[in-house]
């Protein structure tokens, strides 16, 4: 964090809302995940993935979800990885961990797009969580025949534990119980996306605790969200921001710190490690 008298007087503003918010709504994005130390490139990468790098050139996790393997078996072998380290794995950094701390004791609900679902790993109360962007613990029919998803946990770990040369056994590939065909991730990527049960009472859940907290004081935390989908948090976070003059909007960012003009007077916008943040938030404490 830059240690100037501008970022201390954000921060001190930051913690005054927190302390006198009467709810907190966390809108997170990769970049919190990013700050946590779960990264797609670089050294976890290549100690993850060096055999698949050296073989395909694959240079991130990103790029290689999506590259077409010749195989179902040597497909899963690359996605039983990547689910092992990003879903069922804390992350390094105890990011999330700060964060719960912040907002434990207040009426808090969280909505991102991230799919690692290191909320839940963190402790964060799972009815108070929407994952609008689907969940790397969850498979679904590739076609799909039906509007169900399936848990992968114990699948993915035995995939890990018996895969050879970049391929796990035939006989793991996952299938739909239902009618036969291979099954893919729950990833909105396309319009295949499978929105089941869970994810409409998750979104009702949302809906609810926002029409609890209409016109009360609101503190809008979003969290490393960058301009990739903007609408499903930026740009509501605004429009509520600009509809109830009691809320606060505040963005903590890398990079992307901006606001419209209409909201501007009330927000907080802190460029800077949003681990750094959280940190000094905790040593600062209520105001």
């Amino acid at each position: 964090m830059p240690s100037t008298a501008a970022c201390c007087e954000k921060l001190a503003r930051l913690q005054e809302e927190l302390d006198t918010a009467d709810a907190v709504v966390i809108g997170a994005g990769s970049g919190l995940s990013t700050s946590a130390g779960l990264t797609y490139s670089g050294e976890r990468f290549e100690r993850t993935f060096g055999d698949f790098q050296a073989k395909y050139h694959i240079r991130d996790m990103y790029s290689g979800g999506f590259y077409p393997f010749q195989s179902l078996e040597e497909y899963w072998a690359w996605w039983s990885r990547q689910i092992l380290v990003n879903r069922y794995e804390k992350a390094p950094k105890p990011v999330y961990d700060q964060l719960l701390e912040l907002v434990a004791d207040k009426d808090y609900f969280v909505l991102t797009t991230n799919v690692d679902h290191q909320f839940q790993l963190a402790g964060f109360d799972k009815g108070r969580l929407f994952y609008t962007q689907g969940d790397y613990g969850l498979w679904q029919c590739s076609r799909p025949c039906h509007q169900g998803t399936y848990g992968n946990e114990e699948a993915v770990r035995r995939m890990v534990a018996e895969q050879r040369d970049m391929k796990i056994p035939p006989e793991l590939i996952p299938r739909c119980p239902r009618c036969g065909r291979p099954m893919t991730m729950n990833l909105r990527i396309d319009d295949t996306f499978v929105q089941d049960g869970g994810w409409y009472a998750a979104a009702r859940r949302y809906e609810d605790f926002l029409r609890r907290h209409q016109g009360r004081k609101l503190l809008l935390l979003e969290l490393g969200v960058g301009g990739n989908t903007p609408v499903i948090i930026k740009y509501p976070f605004w429009k509520m921001a600009a509809q109830n003059q009691k809320t606060t909007y505040a963005c903590v960012n890398q990079g992307e710190t901006y606001v419209p003009g209409a909201i501007q007077n009330r927000s907080i916008c802190v460029r800077g490690d949003i681990g750094a943040v959280l940190s000094a938030l905790l040593r600062s404490g209520p105001a």
